[in-house]
């Protein structure tokens, strides 16, 4: 019995139920048509017989001639298809006969043959066709038998002849009265309902394997592999993947299903990694309460020490290197509480040569206990950049320990090759929107949908009763974007806002490049971004934007040998608290660097090759 509670089961028993009333019905009605029109057949064949027996009848009538007559009657009568062939006159009594026991008799006008012309008390003079024929049966268990009465009319050659005389009045001068056993049609008849029952049963249970077959695989296994998604992300396994095989109303089910567990996964993983920067907030403030002391105490006596040995320039200049990373220490330890609470970094004019060059100073002692040697090839023409060189600088010697440890102690030593560059870059592809509003000012940028670690831009779509979100790629000239509706071209579509429903669709400004609809967002103080509906575009315009051409950039490429990345982990290696390092590393290298770049407006990105090495390649914007 839990078969028949599945979806499938029951679709496939309500359309099979329906399949066969309706084939009953049609077995039915097609049965009883063949029967009347079998029926109508043997009729006509009757109607002709007995007007073929008048016809040869007729000449012999005329001439009186009773034995050639009773002879032509009787040699009809023999014929297996014939019952019986008689005729009566006028009063009714038998004068001719295929069975001579019946020769002499007279017929009640009640009797089968009789009630057709005799329905009052004189006889008919006209009988219709349709009337001349009756289906009977001798005895309730007999066969039935089917009867013709063919009415013989005194024609102006009957009243005329000189064998004998019938008055012109009189207008019907006898029957002839044919009778055809139904045993042979009866048994077709029987024949045909076996044959369509036969039929009709093998119509439907061929049809119900059929339905079944193509429920099974249109409806049930589609919907048992969603019950099965469910029990998977049930569990927690929001990596589970429906195949998107299908373009009907299951597969955009299927399609959306997956959007929504992956909208779920990032949610969990936003979620960790709010949880992780929350820690990394209490951390920050426990670092900075108990670090600052210590550190505090090693400054006040490195300073008391230079003072008393500035005779000994040798130790002056060591002292000078602990006070100053003393310095940088703390800045260190505010930075990281900065980067736990978001805050704006204090940007100046800085030359990036310089602070690599300090952090290389840092980190020499390090990097020759492992054997490491620090390659700089840094470019003349580095213009300044406004960044806040504290940050930047801790940015460069975590780059540097990281390649070191990358490259470890058990190599043999390795090289890292810091490379500094200017260039021009379009726009397009690593510009963030970060701010997007409606015309109400209600802020568009959702956290909680993020694509590459980024807030998404969502607005809401409603297209022909269906509704829905679409997230935007913040990396303008991208399109990764995530579809909740996909609109197909010609579709009447309106983009809002989804806190004020304020509209952001482009009317009468259709895609230039799929004719789509449109719509567009406020960048405060930097124009209006526009995009297209349609899933399969990737058009989109900032005109205030590119309209100031290619931008200067300062590159810098560090390289090292080490062990390199597994791809599987690139995505992940800036999250807070993972770390490639096992137990060696706490995690939090990388995420301060993403931190501290993204609030200087630039982009970091890694390319690795385990067992060859890792390039990080960070490009900071020449501010005007």
């Amino acid at each position: 019995m839990k078969y028949f509670r599945t979806l499938g089961s029951k679709l496939t028993v309500a359309v099979g139920t329906v399949a066969l009333v309706t084939i009953t019905i049609f077995a039915v009605f097609n049965s009883r048509s063949d029967n009347r029109n079998l029926l109508a057949e043997v009729e006509r064949h009757a109607n002709q017989l007995s007007e073929a027996v008048k016809s040869s009848t007729e000449a012999d009538m005329l001439l009186n001639q009773r034995e050639r007559i009773a002879e032509t009657i009787r040699r009809i009568g023999q014929d297996p298809s014939i019952q019986r062939v008689r005729i009566m006159n006028k009063a009714g009594e038998i004068i001719y006969s295929s069975d001579s026991a019946e020769l002499g008799h007279t017929l009640d006008k009640n009797a089968e043959a009789c009630t057709l012309c005799h329905k009052a008390d004189q006889p008919l003079e006209r009988v219709e066709i349709a009337e001349r024929t009756r289906v009977y049966r001798v005895h309730p268990d007999s066969g039935r038998t089917l009867g013709i009465i063919n009415p013989i009319y005194n024609t102006r050659t009957c009243s005329s002849a000189s064998c004998h005389f019938h008055p012109r009045s009189q207008t019907v001068l006898g029957v002839l009265d044919v009778t055809l056993p139904l045993t042979e049609i009866d048994k077709a008849i029987r024949r045909g309902q076996v044959e369509i029952t036969l039929l009709a049963v093998g119509a439907f249970v061929t049809l119900s394997l059929i339905i079944g077959l193509l429920v099974r695989r249109w409806v049930a296994l589609p919907v048992r592999r969603l019950v099965e998604a469910t029990r998977h992300v049930a569990g927690g396994d929001l990596g589970y993947v429906i195949p998107e095989e299908r373009g009907d109303e299951l597969g955009m089910l299927a399609r959306s299903f997956n959007n929504m567990t992956q909208r779920l996964s990032e949610a969990r993983l936003q979620l960790v990694q709010s949880d992780k920067l929350a820690s990394l907030g209490r951390l920050a403030a426990g670092v900075a309460h108990e670090i600052n002391n210590p550190l505090t105490g090693v400054l006040t006596y490195s300073s008391f020490l230079q003072k008393r040995t500035k005779d000994q320039p040798e130790v002056q200049e060591d002292l000078k290197v602990i006070v100053r990373e003393t310095i940088r220490c703390r800045e260190i330890v505010k930075s990281l509480l900065d980067f736990a609470r978001q805050s704006v970094p204090k940007k100046g004019p800085a030359v990036i040569n310089e602070i690599i060059a300090r952090a290389a100073v840092v980190v020499e002692n390090q990097l020759a206990l492992n054997q490491v040697k620090l390659v700089r090839e840094l470019g003349a023409d580095v213009p300044p950049v406004t960044v806040d060189a504290n940050q930047m600088q801790q940015v460069f010697i975590n780059l540097f320990v990281n390649a070191s440890d990358a490259i470890g102690p058990d190599a043999g030593g390795g090289t890292i090759t810091v490379v500094t560059s200017r260039l021009k870059l379009s726009p397009i592809g690593i510009t963030q929107i970060k701010q997007a509003q409606c015309p109400k000012r209600h802020s568009l940028i959702n956290a909680e949908v993020r694509i590459d670690n980024k807030p998404s831009i969502r607005v809401r779509v409603r297209a022909e009763g269906h509704e829905g979100f679409i997230y935007r790629d913040p990396m303008y000239g991208l399109a990764r974007h995530q579809f909740g509706i996909a609109p197909e071209p010609g579709m009447h579509v309106d983009v809002t806002c989804p806190e004020c429903s304020a509209s952001l669709t482009m009317h009468g400004s259709p895609c230039p490049d799929c004719g789509s609809a449109t719509f567009q967002f406020e960048v405060p103080g930097r124009g209006f971004v526009e995009g297209c509906t349609n899933r399969a575009c990737t058009w989109q315009r900032w005109a205030e934007l590119e309209k100031g051409g290619d931008r200067d950039f300062v590159e810098i490429q560090v390289r090292d040998t080490g062990a390199g990345i597994p791809r599987e982990e690139i995505s992940r290696i800036f999250e807070p608290f993972y770390s490639t390092k096992g137990q060696k590393g706490n995690g939090l290298g990388l995420a301060v660097i993403w931190g501290i770049v993204d609030n200087h407006n630039g982009s970091i990105t890694v390319e690795s090759e385990v067992g060859v090495g890792t390039t990080f390649i960070i490009r900071i914007p020449v501010e005007p």
